[in-house]
């Protein structure tokens, strides 16, 4: 699946139409969404739409980014008269980006479209946040003028639940690719199951499908999967009814437990699931965010990403 070219969504299609447009110039993009919208899949279709090869995109953790292992990382991709390659240099949460790293990148990323500036790099610039960058300026965390460069064109990648016309295709794709993967029979989705998928509100976005796609093809029953959609949902419904009822104090604490969970899956997200620097971020010990996440189910097992 491309997808590019693929979806029925409005939102997906005026997406698609402009990357198609961007593609056409070198202009710098800046793609924003929530954690597993696919702004990685849709920086490496710039790339290709652009007539780049596999090895012509570089891919930069900004979280996890020193400053000498920046410089290092852009001097590959400096100015090279002889190299006709179109080359892409994807910054991957750009917010995380540290100050130091922010100045250095400034030096070294061309004022709007490639150019023979001296000491620039010789690429297209994709940028990829979960924030709002203005806000991130607005509150001096990030280099106006390095935004200003980065921002040529803005994307926004709409969540799932704005594209639920999407969800039946690519859950039947998924499954199909997993099941090609694993060796398996693709299980088959019935209506309850399928109503299930189209009414969550999938706060993992495709990436939560994907990864619900592959347990149902690995388990070989979809029941498992539909029970811990069906959990998830009652516990937002919960959390809902506790907010309208009458006790401000059960409210509260609900609101700051749901507000704790987001808070640490965001900041593992950001950190590729390092606790270590997750717990930094938290402005936590690490001790206390093994805690956290051993309260709250399903998130204190191994991850690899």
């Amino acid at each position: 699946m491309d997808s590019i070219v693929w979806g029925n969504a409005p939102a997906i299609q005026e997406l698609n139409a402009a990357v198609r447009g961007l593609a056409r110039t070198t202009i710098p993009v800046i793609l924003v969404g929530e954690s597993g919208t696919g702004k990685e899949v849709y920086a490496r279709a710039v790339h290709r739409l652009s007539g780049g090869q596999p090895d012509g995109f570089k891919k930069m953790a900004c979280a996890a980014m020193e400053p000498a292992q920046l410089v290092h990382t852009l001097a590959s991709l400096r100015l090279d008269p002889s190299s006709q390659q179109t080359r892409t240099l994807f910054l991957d949460e750009i917010a995380e980006l540290a100050p130091d790293c922010q100045k250095v990148l400034l030096t070294m990323v061309p004022r709007g479209e490639l150019s023979a500036e001296a000491g620039t790099i010789r690429a297209r610039v994709i940028s990829a946040t979960t924030h709002e960058m203005e806000k991130e300026v607005e509150l001096g965390r990030f280099r106006p003028e390095l935004y200003f460069r980065l921002n040529g064109a803005r994307l926004r990648l709409p969540p799932l639940r704005e594209r639920v016309e999407d969800i039946a295709a690519l859950a039947d794709y998924f499954l199909q690719r997993n099941a090609e993967e694993f060796g398996k029979t693709t299980p088959a989705l019935n209506k309850e199951t399928l109503e299930l998928l189209l009414s969550y509100h999938w706060p993992g976005n495709i990436r939560e499908l994907e990864n619900a796609t592959r347990k149902m093809v690995a388990l070989g029953d979809t029941s498992l999967v539909v029970n811990d959609l069906h959990q998830a949902r009652m516990n937002l419904t919960n959390g809902a009814e506790i907010a309208k009822g009458s006790s401000l104090k059960m409210a509260a604490r609900a609101a700051s437990r749901q507000t704790e969970r987001e808070l640490i899956l965001s900041a593992l997200e950001r950190t590729k699931w390092n606790r270590k620097r997750a717990a930094r971020e938290l402005q936590i010990s690490y001790k206390s965010l093994l805690y956290k996440l051993k309260q709250i189910e399903g998130l204190d097992g191994p991850r690899n990403k």
